[in-house]
């Protein structure tokens, strides 16, 4: 398994990590991701380790917790040998702590985590969204008090917008606060919005990207077509409304071209869309999941072995869209690729 730094920090972490989504099963939406308990859990530890996969993310709205706890005792006699990752920030309940990133909720949530995992520190500490009630001083001076307090080792973010992620890591550099090393995010050849300005913001400022649900929430396993139903025992049934809207026609063009790449190479759909954005600038690592040991072993696949570039290509441009102002201009006319040129290859259809 190859390790890549994860930003501007000392941190080597897998190019796969493991998400813990499926862990507990508590829950309308995470109950329909999977329910994988602590003996099951075991098993897929046990699978990705012997893969190189010692990354392991979860987040405490999982499942109401149960994810961070099923994985801890998975982890259970081999801590040493693993990273942990998880995240705080969404609500978990309806008091007024239950939610956002302030001072109380950073330093309650970080000592629930490490009690449900079983450990005395957490690898990366994460905030799971931008709480706009919450000075970003405060949210920094915790996350600093924690880390100097040996709970925490880094510190990242998840699902921030441009300014919020730039006004955090100004803010830490004016005032000598450790800064986010990673920042996890939504992205997939069915969704390349992080490449528009998130993207060149974590080259130029060494964020690491962790990029979550990379299959587009489940329609890129190879079991949805054009022209078909949805297949009876996909979870998109129940979880659909909750995950990342994808064009049709989009997935459908995309789906083509990742048929066509994978007669040529062999490989399945899935593999062939993760080790995609392996090659993409700035992802550190691609989480992945799995209900059943043959999803987890299907996606290990996904490593070890290159695309070419002319399939790179193909995939590039099926997944190709519009850019949005202020961003479209750069794809259109050459003076502006000039002054700011793409970071990776698309072409508007």
């Amino acid at each position: 398994m190859e390790h890549r730094q994860l930003g501007g920090s000392g941190l080597r972490v897998p190019a796969l990590s493991f998400g813990a989504g499926t862990f507990g099963g508590r829950g309308p939406l995470f109950g329909a991701w999977g329910t994988t308990d602590v003996s099951e859990a075991r098993r897929m530890v046990d699978i990705c380790l012997d893969a190189g996969v010692t990354m392991f993310d979860t987040a405490d709205v999982y499942s109401d917790g149960a994810s961070e706890e099923v994985l801890g005792a998975a982890l259970k006699g081999r801590r040493d040998a693993v990273l942990i990752s998880t995240k705080t920030g969404l609500p978990t309940g309806d008091g007024p702590r239950d939610a956002g990133t302030s001072r109380p909720r950073l330093i309650r949530a970080c000592e629930d985590a490490l009690r449900r995992l079983g450990t005395d520190v957490i690898d990366l500490f994460q905030l799971h969204a931008f709480d706009a009630s919450t000075p970003v001083d405060e949210v920094l001076s915790a996350l600093d008090d924690l880390t100097r307090a040996g709970k925490i080792r880094y510190a990242g973010v998840s699902n921030f917008s441009g300014w919020q992620l730039m006004k955090s890591l100004a803010a830490a550099d004016r005032h000598g606060r450790p800064r986010y090393v990673a920042h996890q995010v939504y992205y997939s050849l069915a969704g390349r919005d992080y490449e528009w300005e998130l993207m060149p913001l974590a080259r130029d400022q060494q964020v690491g990207a962790l990029v979550w649900s990379p299959l587009a929430w489940g329609r890129l396993t190879g079991r949805i077509r054009r022209g078909r139903p949805l297949p009876a025992g996909s979870r998109l049934h129940a979880t659909a409304d909750f995950g990342p809207p994808v064009d049709d026609e989009l997935l459908y063009r995309v789906v083509d071209a990742l048929d066509t790449t994978a007669a040529e190479t062999g490989r399945t759909v899935p593999q062939i869309a993760l080790n995609w954005l392996l090659t993409r600038p700035t992802v550190a690592s691609v989480l992945i999941g799995a209900r059943t040991e043959e999803q987890l072993r299907q996606n290990l696949g996904a490593v070890g072995w290159e695309l070419t570039p002319e399939q790179l290509r193909r995939l590039d441009e099926a997944s190709a869209v519009t850019a949005p102002y202020p961003y479209f201009p750069y794809q259109r006319q050459e003076g502006f690729a000039r002054l700011n040129p793409p970071m990776v290859t698309t072409r508007a259809h």
